[in-house]
């Protein structure tokens, strides 16, 4: 960051040095204002190109924060439209899993035991009647149980094998719900990636707040080296001024010195003709005056 301005190396120029300060001083004094507003100028201008720099790089942070922006817009009108159709997905698997309990409730599938367990069962009582012995009444009342439990068995194996299209339906339910959780996965990752970006953003655009600060206090000194410049430039120009009519006071007094010379020496010269003409013997120098004035 670049130093305040050394104050100390300023030229100052007062009314009283432009009116009372002789040629010579005035001469040094152009040259000391010439060479500071120069310094000046070099220091504004530098601190003008940082500036510009600077906020450059201000833009270049405000272009990456807004390429997060739109890629954080982007990514979630994705999430919206995975979050939508996940959440369509979701209302036909359920819609398929009602329809499911439905003929399960139909067909009492969820009712008593399973077919496997019946099966069992069957040998289990055949088992017995086979191995163990039994009372003419005893026995009467297993046949009857296992003719109960195979009619038990056969009914329910006639009802599963009736529908088979339940378990295509509870296979389709199935990746209904996994489609869905496929989405609900998008939703997820989308959604991270959205918010990288829009954490990203954000630090971009902190960024740019710090470096336009930056730009904004460069500029400020800029602005301070270029008033202190051009103050010098302008006394400077108003010495310049003062010299020239130093010079024109100088002049004047000149000319005016040669006037009164020439003045003087036609006024002698007029003596000296009127003293000729009276028959006065000139010597030479008197002849060269005359003939300088242009009596001879």
């Amino acid at each position: 960051m670049a130093e305040s301005i050394e104050t100390s190396k300023n030229v100052e120029l007062t009314e009283d040095d432009l009116q009372n300060k002789s040629k010579g001083q005035l001469i040094k004094l152009a040259g000391q204002l010439r060479d500071r507003r120069n310094d000046l100028n070099q220091m504004a201008s530098e601190r003008a190109s940082e500036r510009d720099d600077l906020n450059a790089k201000t833009r270049e942070k405000v272009d990456e924060a807004q390429e997060h922006r739109e890629k954080r817009d982007e990514l979630n009108e994705l999430v919206q439209e995975h979050k939508q159709k996940r959440n369509e997905l979701n209302a036909e698997a359920n819609e398929l899993f009602d329809k499911v309990e439905e003929m399960k409730s139909d067909l009492e599938l969820d009712d008593g035991k399973d077919l496997e367990q019946l099966e069992s069962e069957i040998e289990d009582l055949e088992f017995k009647q086979q191995t163990e012995v039994l009372s003419s009444e005893e026995e009467k009342e297993l046949i009857e149980k296992i003719e109960s439990k195979r009619e038990e068995y056969q009914s329910r194996k006639e009802k599963v094998g009736q529908n088979d299209d339940l378990d295509g339906l509870v296979e389709e339910a199935e990746e209904v719900r996994s489609e869905a959780s496929t989405h609900h996965q998008k939703v997820t990752e989308l959604a991270d990636k959205a918010q990288e970006h829009h954490n990203q953003m954000i630090e971009a655009y902190r960024e740019a707040d710090d470096i336009r600060d930056e730009a904004d206090e460069m500029h400020e000194k800029f602005v301070d080296a270029q008033e202190a410049a051009d103050r010098h430039h302008e006394d400077f120009v108003r010495v310049q001024k003062r010299l020239r009519e130093l010079d024109k006071q100088e002049e004047e007094e000149k000319q005016s010195s040669r006037d009164q010379k020439r003045k003087e020496a036609e006024e002698e010269a007029e003596e000296i003709y009127q003293r000729f003409k009276e028959g006065e013997t000139l010597d030479t120098e008197d002849l060269m005056k005359l003939q300088k004035a242009g009596r001879l």
